[in-house]
């Protein structure tokens, strides 16, 4: 999307010790829909998010799971869900993500809070886009495409202040 018609982002933290501003996170997206290729391609390591309002949400492990538990029968914790929307409605869809997950992540591979944050919004944004990471193949196109993201974020100098606070 051109900076001039920027897509609406919605942003709920449901998350206490999670710190951040809201610009900073719908910029990282903002960089996404401008470095967006022009057609949907997920075979070629382009992408297209779908028109209209997205939101996001920062959760805990406990409320990410009972969403993974209530819309895919699976009870157990996650990184990311996304739920996609109806672009007749202007909707593009909703990204749901762990923080409690990012932080253990991060802590056990000794990665950056905030660098493993924004992945798990990038791979939230690419499953909207079309991605899958289900096989092999499409886990391998997600992993590229992830990298060719976060690229692209780094490029646009949006990779938003994420902070956990203990």
């Amino acid at each position: 999307m051109p900076a001039t018609n920027r897509r609406p982002v919605k942003i709920y933290s449901g998350h206490a010790k999670l710190r951040f501003t809201r610009p900073a996170v719908a910029a990282v997206i903002h960089a996404l829909d401008a470095a967006a290729a022009p057609a949907t391609d997920c075979n070629r390591g382009t992408w297209r998010m779908p028109a209209g309002e997205l939101s996001i949400a920062f959760l805990t492990d406990v409320a990410l799971a009972r969403l993974h538990a209530d819309f895919l029968a699976d009870p157990t914790t996650t990184d990311v869900i996304t739920f996609p929307g109806n672009p007749a409605h202007e909707v593009a869809g909703e990204i749901c993500i762990s923080v409690d997950t990012a932080q253990a992540y991060a802590l056990r591979h000794e990665h950056q809070f905030a660098e493993e944050l924004t992945l798990y919004l990038v791979h939230g944004y690419l499953h909207l886009a079309g991605y899958d990471d289900r096989t092999p193949v499409t886990r391998k196109q997600m992993r590229g495409a992830e990298r060719q993201a976060l690229a692209a974020v780094r490029a646009a100098r949006k990779m938003p202040e994420l902070a956990f606070e203990s």
